[in-house]
């Protein structure tokens, strides 16, 4: 059947848009990287305290700090405005340096202690990372968007305790392809989230490995839970990969420190609630790990990214009619 003039008017339409999308991208990428390798030309420690200081002037102007402001007011209701304002402007000074860090990685990681180790990172729960490597298991690393959440695999490795991470890639293709080029080269083994991913992480555990997860953000159609007394959608993949493989599963964070340090933690596994017949509770599980990442949050509640809508309820639910 021949298409209609109304159809190939659409179709026209659909692909001019997504040409001017693909401009779009390809600008903010080209822009961006531009930046990126001017900043390279600087001194680490002082180009990443002119970001911090430049996210704290501009952060404010952004629609996304209105969000982070109604989160907070949320979450900490007795705190005066003045302290949440402080909160949401460490929060952009955070965020900043964790973008400019992408640039400086490897000068930050290569002053090396007498272990071998990054020396402008402090590891709390070594032992647990040999004990880890010594006796090998699948087991399941989980962090949350504190500090500079993408040391955790690197120093796992330092370790000899490889780790396979699940990231989610930018929506720009273009800055996508260079971020991917970026952590490969020092964070080893990566598994962009995506359908089939579950797959992928479920393979590393069946071998053996180990998985890291980032599990702080909503997901649509998610569990129910509540994160700060607030009802809000979690992901259950954990859980259920816990629960297939009943395997451990221990909690690691990332503190950013002052003169552009790092501290490491990595604590003994989390006892997951279990059902009268012995197996995992997907429900109860999530809401255990969501308990932990709030405590860590409330300890260092301006190194959290409070712009993101947690507490967005979505579903993919179908429309009816047209």
């Amino acid at each position: 059947m021949a298409a209609t003039a109304p159809d190939l008017t659409r179709r026209a339409a659909i692909r001019a848009t997504r040409a001017l999308q693909t401009a779009n991208y390809w600008l903010i990428a080209k822009v961006t990287l531009g930046l990126l390798a001017l900043l390279r030309r600087l001194p680490a420690d002082s180009a990443l305290a002119f970001l911090d200081r430049a996210a704290r002037r501009i952060g404010p102007l952004a629609g996304r700090h209105r969000t982070a402001l109604a989160n907070l007011r949320a979450a900490y209701p007795d705190k005066t405005e003045d302290e949440l304002q402080a909160i949401a402007s460490d929060m952009w000074g955070n965020m900043a340096r964790l973008a400019g860090e992408y640039v400086f990685l490897e000068k930050l990681i290569e002053e090396e202690d007498e272990h071998g180790l990054p020396a402008r990172v402090e590891v709390v729960g070594a032992d647990i990372f040999l004990d880890l490597r010594d006796n090998p298991a699948p087991r399941i690393l989980f962090t949350a968007h504190l500090g500079n959440f993408e040391l955790l695999p690197i120093i796992a490795a330092k370790y000899g305790l490889p780790v396979s991470a699940l990231y989610r890639a930018p929506n720009n293709p273009y800055l996508a392809a260079a971020l991917m080029e970026k952590r490969e080269a020092t964070m080893g083994d990566l598994i962009a989230s995506r359908p089939g991913s579950v797959f992928a992480l479920a393979r590393v555990l069946e071998d053996g490995g180990h998985v890291g997860m980032l599990v702080d953000q909503k997901f649509i159609d998610g569990v129910p839970t509540t994160f700060f007394g607030r009802p809000c959608q979690s992901s259950p993949v954990l859980a259920r990969l816990a629960r297939q493989f009943d395997c451990e599963v221990h909690p690691t964070r990332c503190t950013r420190l002052p003169g552009n340090r790092f501290r490491i933690e990595i604590g003994e596994k989390v006892v997951l609630p279990r059902t009268d017949k012995g197996r995992i509770d997907i429900e109860a599980a999530t809401q255990t790990i969501n308990d932990v990442v709030e405590v860590w949050v409330r300890e260092d509640p301006g190194q959290w990214m409070w712009f993101h809508r947690r507490w967005q309820i979505k579903t993919h639910g179908r429309k009816r009619g047209r």
